[in-house]
């Protein structure tokens, strides 16, 4: 087979494709921004004066603004359109018919009172893609407000997040939100793909709940499975042991014990290797159900050294062993493993304002960079004006 070319650089694979984002907070502006990211354009529609709700989430705020902001609107471009307002509105539906793509994250029938609703905008452009994000869905969760830390609440997430003896707790990021953006993402490509055989878009409707739900993998299965609902087990995994945290001399240590052979060689390198032969833990079920025990003989062993010397120990063993890292620690390390986790964003003169997380898809040929940081309010009115009015 004859190899690919890896010095040539790839098309971006949405060159050409019209996103209008009508979208506000995190899963909407993820989404559009994944396709900013693959060369879509993006128009983001924000409020006159306030913009998009997260410019004013802070502290912190970087040099050019709010990071939470920042985190999501690069690759766009910003046009304030008051939709109560009879002429901003006929700018906006005039985009939304131009477009592909249109994603919204309105209350349930606010787009429809506005005249830029699925229905009244196929009509007219029958080819369009239209993703529809909420928290509860469009039928009898319309009316609720979809909020992540409530979806997290309500959808299950923290029943199983936590200490075993301690409250609910939330992910240490909008979990939800992400994982909605990336379907909301997922559809609106497969619905182009669709397209261009068919001819015709279609309407996409994304939830928090349904998204969330989708990710309980193992666990909503158990429940469903079995009958028996999941709790909190802190940093220990319900099927596998030892799968969780340990504590070694100086602090804990992440140890995944995925099958025998990893944890036959686990023993090994703490000098215990006749602990894989005994019958109580000789296999993954066993080990489960005499964790307790487990555990103690192994955090005993683990005290004799710090947690940085057992995770070198363990990788070179082919355990999979990594101690806990600040966020910083976790890009440096990316960044020692080849990985280049970050991208220096550009303003519209070209200079560098700082740096962000990259799009995480590598690509072969590489993707011709898209470094334009997110856009300041409005930044772009005066040029979308003339060419939605016909000016231009």
């Amino acid at each position: 087979m004859e190899q690919p070319n890896t010095s040539e650089q790839a098309v971006l694979p949405l060159e050409g494709i019209l996103v209008a984002d009508f979208s506000r907070v995190l899963a909407g502006p993820l989404a559009t921004m994944t396709l900013a990211d693959l060369g879509a354009r993006v128009i983001k529609v924000e409020r006159p004066g306030s913009g998009d709700d997260t410019r004013n989430w802070g502290p912190p705020f970087s040099a050019t603004g709010s990071t939470y902001f920042e985190s999501v609107n690069r690759n766009k471009e910003s046009l304030c359109l008051d939709l109560g307002d009879a002429g901003d509105r006929k700018l906006a539906r005039e985009l939304a018919l131009r477009a592909d793509v249109v994603v919204e994250n309105f209350k349930a029938g606010a787009m429809a009172r506005l005249g830029m609703g699925y229905e009244e905008l196929s009509a007219d452009n029958p080819s369009l893609v239209y993703a529809s994000i909420s928290g509860f869905g469009s039928a009898g969760g319309a009316g609720l407000p979809g909020y992540d830390f409530v979806v997290q609440a309500m959808g299950g997430l923290m029943s199983i997040t936590g200490a075993a003896d301690g409250e609910a707790m939330k992910a240490g990021v909008a979990l939800v939100d992400v994982l909605t953006a990336k379907d909301a993402a997922i559809g609106i490509l497969a619905a182009l793909r669709s397209r261009s055989v068919h001819g015709r878009g279609a309407l996409l409707e994304v939830n928090l709940l349904s998204s969330l739900q989708g990710a309980l993998a193992n666990q909503a299965q158990a429940f469903l499975g079995t009958g028996t609902v999941p709790g909190r087990l802190g940093n220990v995994h319900p099927s596998i042991a030892p799968y969780q945290l340990l504590r070694c001399a100086d602090g804990p240590l992440a140890v995944a014990c995925g099958n025998d052979s990893q944890f036959a060689a686990f023993c090994r390198v703490l000098g215990l290797p006749g602990l894989a032969a005994e019958p109580r833990f000789a296999g993954n079920p066993e080990r489960v159900r005499n964790r307790g025990e487990l555990v103690l003989l192994l955090e005993q062993a683990l005290a004799d050294a710090p947690a940085a010397l057992w995770q070198e120990r363990l990788t070179a063993a082919g355990v999979p062993a990594g101690r806990v890292a600040g966020i910083d620690e976790g890009l440096e390390f990316a960044e020692s493993l080849g990985l280049e986790p970050t991208i220096e964003v550009h303003d519209s003169t070209g200079a560098a304002v700082g740096r962000q997380v990259r799009h995480p898809v590598s690509w072969t040929p590489p993707l011709p960079p898209r470094t334009q940081a997110p856009p300041s309010l409005g930044e772009h009115d005066a040029p979308l004006r003339e060419w939605l009015s016909g000016k231009s």
